[in-house]
């Protein structure tokens, strides 16, 4: 429940930002802003102030801007206006104008991330320890298509589609720019290069790891779970597994193959304590008949805490918002051109499961997944279907090459056609969300 509130704020933030954008450019330019909403349906709350009646609506999943002569209704263009409405009327603006009032929302949005990730990193920054490694796999999943493509436990990659990738971090950026055709990779192996190749529909855009190649991972103990064998038999977090029986351990990985194999059977675990070496016996429980034999612990996550000075912070902001633009840009271009597949599409659940997960850690964490949520929402805004505001923004680009509006009944046609399009795209990533809910 906590994870949903915290995930429908910050999504209400996004919406605010992105209408904040239209409502003040158009104040701007002298047009009547009749509501500003946030959320759609029934009113859950409603003020007047000034001209302007400021909603708050049932359903979380955006907002809206209604203008004085802004499509049809009792003040729309087709109502009769006042000498004085008539000049406060959208609909009567210049092009620029409205083309400037259209293109606010989207443009805040992608601006925002430019003013908060410099204060993440100012304030500080928790990055995955191994992000800053060579990329060299610690495990493959056995069954995945990591293993079917012949990747090893021990193999360092060099290059991916010819891009060198010196750490973990720079394979994201490759996988999406070399998407869309068999992707080789080159790894060194036992001190020689091994080229190794991933078919078109690798579905590694979620990182190696959705392909089961994982980074190293050190078999510390990052928490127990409270009445199961580890917490039972005296482990702390912290304690460094080296040996379960007479078998050494030597990657977090290798944990759950030897617990299966010792069963329900009383077993020593030697650990490191604070630098000494500390022996506990502990007996795996089976978790339901015919499952897996369970001990209760989860890994510790090694992070790097890394503070910018405000110069810095500045510059590391800018560039990290210009790459999520890139990236997504990227996305969408292969996503268009067939060559990333439609299951990476993301819908309102996973908004708000990513949102509410982020607002749960820490100030930089939560400013971070606020300026990529942003960012995708004003870059899919700009998209040129009708009903969004980048089919507003190409009607207008129409009007502006060809000296006329396109006609009401070519405008209604392409809203229809519009809508239908958004119906579709929202019940595919609703489609996409559940299954992600079931699988994982």
């Amino acid at each position: 429940m906590i994870t949903i509130i915290a995930g429908i704020v910050m999504l209400g933030i996004l919406v605010f930002v992105h209408e904040l954008g239209h409502f003040c450019v158009a104040k701007w330019c002298g047009v009547k802003v009749l509501k500003f909403s946030l959320g759609f349906g029934p009113k859950l709350y409603s003020k007047q102030r000034g001209e302007t009646e400021y909603l708050i609506c049932a359903v979380p999943l955006g907002g809206y801007v209604q203008m004085l002569g802004e499509g049809n209704g009792e003040q729309g263009e087709g109502a009769a206006l006042t000498p004085e409405e008539e000049q406060r009327s959208f609909a009567r603006q210049t092009v620029g104008r409205r083309m400037a009032i259209v293109a606010a929302g989207p443009v805040m949005n992608l601006a925002l991330p430019f003013l908060i990730l410099p204060l993440a990193y100012l304030i500080g920054v928790n990055l995955p320890a191994y992000l800053d490694q060579p990329p060299c796999i610690g495990h493959v999943i056995a069954g995945s298509e990591g293993e079917h493509h012949g990747f090893q436990r021990g193999d360092c990659l060099q290059s991916i589609g010819g891009t060198p990738v010196a750490t973990w971090e720079a394979i994201g950026p490759s996988l999406i720019n070399h998407a869309g055709g068999p992707l080789p990779v080159v790894v060194v192996r036992g001190g020689e290069q091994v080229t190794l190749t991933l078919p078109a529909d690798h579905g590694a855009l979620e990182g190696l790891q959705a392909i089961g190649l994982m980074p190293r991972q050190e078999a510390v103990i990052g928490s127990l779970a409270p009445n199961m064998p580890a917490a039972t038999a005296g482990l702390q977090p912290g304690d460094l597994i080296l040996a379960i029986g007479d078998q050494p351990v030597t990657s977090w990985y290798d944990l759950r193959t030897l617990i299966q194999k010792i069963g329900a059977q009383p077993v020593p675990v030697q650990v490191q304590r604070a630098g000494q070496s500390v022996t506990l016996t502990l007996t795996p429980r089976q978790a339901e008949t015919g499952g897996d034999y369970l001990i209760g612990i989860a890994p510790q996550h090694a992070t790097t805490f890394k503070r910018f000075g405000p110069v810095a912070a500045i510059q590391a902001g800018a560039d990290r918002t210009m790459e999520l633009i890139e990236l997504t840009l990227v996305f969408l271009r292969k996503l268009f051109a067939g060559a990333v597949s439609t299951s990476n599409i993301g819908g309102p659940i996973t908004v708000v499961q990513i949102a509410g997960q982020a607002a749960q850690t820490d100030v930089s964490s939560i400013l971070s997944v606020l300026a990529f949520l942003s960012i995708q929402l004003g870059i899919l805004n700009l998209l040129p279907i009708p009903i969004l505001d980048g089919g507003h923004l190409f009607f207008a680009c129409f009007e502006l090459i060809f000296r006329r509006p396109l006609s009401l009944k070519a405008r209604e046609i392409a809203q229809q056609v519009g809508l239908m399009l958004l119906v579709m795209l929202m019940i595919l990533a609703f489609y996409n969300d559940i299954v992600r809910i079931f699988s994982s």
